[in-house]
């Protein structure tokens, strides 16, 4: 005998809640495919007997993510799980508004970098700002616009809120102005680390990467993306 898998059960077989997994469902009319939709008593939801929209499944929002950091791009992404670009694009943005800003800890060392990218055309560059924990090699910020003093800043300052021991960066005039010399370090191999993921980064992305066809087309977009690969 043959088993079914989990997505290709219909409600009425089972009368289980793909919700909360209760048999408290009634039926509760139809829908305008004509449908039957069921109502749950105990966590007050519907449901229909079966979907045939591919993006109703339950782990299509893990699928994307997993796909984003292994480098695919938006149209990849829609051919494997068959759903259109548009659900592809307004779910990283949804699973982006999600997922929780990181925890600074006190008197740590952090390295801070900046990446060149493009948005559109290769003629108006895109600078990601980020700092990388040195010892867990953690991202606990990071920021997109021009390489200058205000895009520098806004990782700087939420570095200086959590009093570290040490920030090393590759010298650019911005830092000066901006970290105290106690902590300031620029030394030879001080950004090894984050220097080194640039290049994780780099091989992981698409869109990052020098020589390449794949680029972002929305600003928003692009900082979603890297909140979902940096803290996902």
């Amino acid at each position: 005998m043959v088993k079914k898998s989990p997505s290709c059960i219909r409600i009425s077989d089972a009368r289980i809640c793909p919700h909360c997994n209760t048999k408290n469902l009634v039926k509760n009319g139809f829908t305008k495919n004509k449908k039957q939709q069921f109502y749950c008593k105990n966590c007050c939801k519907r449901c229909i007997n079966f979907y045939c929209y591919k993006a109703y499944k339950l782990n299509t929002n893990a699928k994307i993510i997993q796909f984003i950091k292994e480098g695919l791009g938006i149209r990849s992404t829609a051919r494997i799980l068959q759903i259109s670009t548009t659900t592809v694009l307004k779910r990283i943005i949804a699973i982006a508004k999600k997922i929780p800003n990181p925890i600074f800890y006190k008197n740590k060392i952090y390295e801070v970098d900046e990446m060149r990218c493009y948005l559109k055309r290769k003629d108006k560059p895109m600078w990601i700002v980020y700092a990388l924990e040195r010892k867990t090699k953690r991202i606990v910020s990071f920021s997109l616009g021009r390489r200058s003093k205000r895009t520098i800043q806004y990782v700087t300052n939420s570095l200086l809120l959590s009093s570290p021991k040490s920030i090393y960066t590759d010298g650019l005039v911005h830092y000066k102005s901006l970290i105290n010399s106690v902590i300031h370090k620029v030394k030879r191999f001080g950004t090894n680390q984050i220097e080194r993921n640039n290049l994780t980064m780099r091989t992981h992305l698409k869109r990052l990467q020098r020589k390449t066809i794949c680029f972002s087309r929305s600003f928003i977009l692009l900082q979603c993306v890297l909140r979902i690969y940096f803290w996902a």
